[in-house]
């Protein structure tokens, strides 16, 4: 007797608009997950480096880097949304809502908002919305993500077509509400490695990040299982061999961690990613790529409800095998140039 109590993930036809996907597997995050990403990105940012940076300046102790929590929330949701994906298209409209810290459980929930079938009929794209909630039910982290997910059966129906209508970008008064006041007298910047704040930087400034790491086939392997991303495109070498690009491909997410830990040189008291606006992974990335990154300030504002944090509106971009010196974006015909491999479009928080 057989039987089949194994999940093959759901296909685009198994979504429907509003459905509502409790996502398995509560991750509580614990100081040796903190090490073990600042080993995989070697993230120097000193608020999350510090318990005792942190305590001076207004927090209980270290938080745990936000995007820790992002890869965290995000690989929950895997195994629900997108283990059948072509690709991961983008996101929007993120907000990281309150600071999580060792000893803090994560869980997932997501919301089906937009359903549209592609061209080729063998596609659709699934836009989702996800949240990040700890364990006293408190929202930590709410993004909306879209994804190209196969088809199970190419002749099946398809859904009535519903793109959701998003924000261009996150609004400023949306920003730090849940933040420690910081007490600024008590902010080092010794310590946190530069003398440049808020006020320092003015709006079209680009910042060459200058830095370069190579992607090692066994680190983007742990990087990813710290996770518990399950996506078989980023672990199973026996069927990848027979895919499109005849590899394991590098979970996007991994290449956003590099270019945040990289921007440090140049940023380095941008201490919190209060919103990602928009991303696009441009490029895919395999173990021995060399990633490189540089940021625009596109935006700065002052937070209404807070005196001591100002924030800076950025692109982020992250290219692989290509210094930043020339800062390569996109060509004259609006298409990226070669070696781009991430937009981002991200707010961050800086003392005033």
């Amino acid at each position: 007797m057989t039987s089949t109590k194994t999940t093959g993930g759901n296909f685009f036809e198994d979504f429907h608009l509003g459905q509502v996907i409790h996502h398995a597997t509560p991750r509580t995050l614990t100081e040796g997950d903190v090490a073990v990403y600042a080993s995989l990105y070697g993230s120097r940012f000193a608020v999350q480096s510090s318990d005792m940076f942190a305590r001076a300046i207004g927090y209980p102790r270290a938080p745990i880097d936000d995007l820790l929590v992002f890869h965290t929330v995000f690989g929950k949701t895997v195994p629900d949304i997108s283990l059948n994906a072509v690709a991961n298209l983008g996101y929007a409209d993120c907000r990281f809502l309150a600071p999580v810290y060792p000893g803090d459980t994560l869980s997932a929930v997501s919301e089906v908002i937009g359903l549209r079938e592609n061209s080729n009929r063998e596609t659709g794209v699934v836009y989702v919305r996800s949240k990040g909630l700890n364990q006293d039910g408190e929202t930590v982290l709410e993004y909306v993500r879209w994804v190209m997910v196969r088809k199970r059966d190419k002749s099946s129906p398809a859904p009535e077509p519903h793109v959701p209508d998003l924000p261009e970008h996150v609004r400023p008064d949306e920003l730090g509400r849940t933040l420690p006041q910081l007490a600024r007298s008590d902010y080092d910047t010794i310590l946190s490695g530069s003398p440049f704040l808020w006020a320092d930087y003015e709006v079209g400034e680009r910042i060459d990040h200058v830095d370069g790491v190579t992607i090692e086939e066994a680190e983007h392997q742990i990087a990813t299982r710290l996770y518990q991303n399950t996506a078989r495109v980023h672990f199973n070498q026996h069927t990848e061999s027979a895919g499109r690009f005849g590899r394991r491909l590098i979970y996007g997410g991994v290449i956003i961690s590099l270019a945040r830990a990289l921007s440090f040189n140049g940023l380095a008291n941008a201490y919190h990613i209060a919103a990602i606006n928009g991303g696009r992974h441009v490029a895919p990335c395999f173990a021995g790529d060399t990633i490189y990154a540089w940021s625009e300030v596109l935006d700065k504002a002052e937070l209404p409800h807070r005196n001591d944090l100002g924030a800076l509106r950025l692109r982020l971009v992250a290219l692989k095998n290509r210094p930043a010196a020339d800062f390569p974006y996109k060509t004259e015909t609006g298409s990226y140039e070669d070696g781009v491999v991430l937009d981002l479009d991200v707010w961050v928080l800086m003392p005033r």
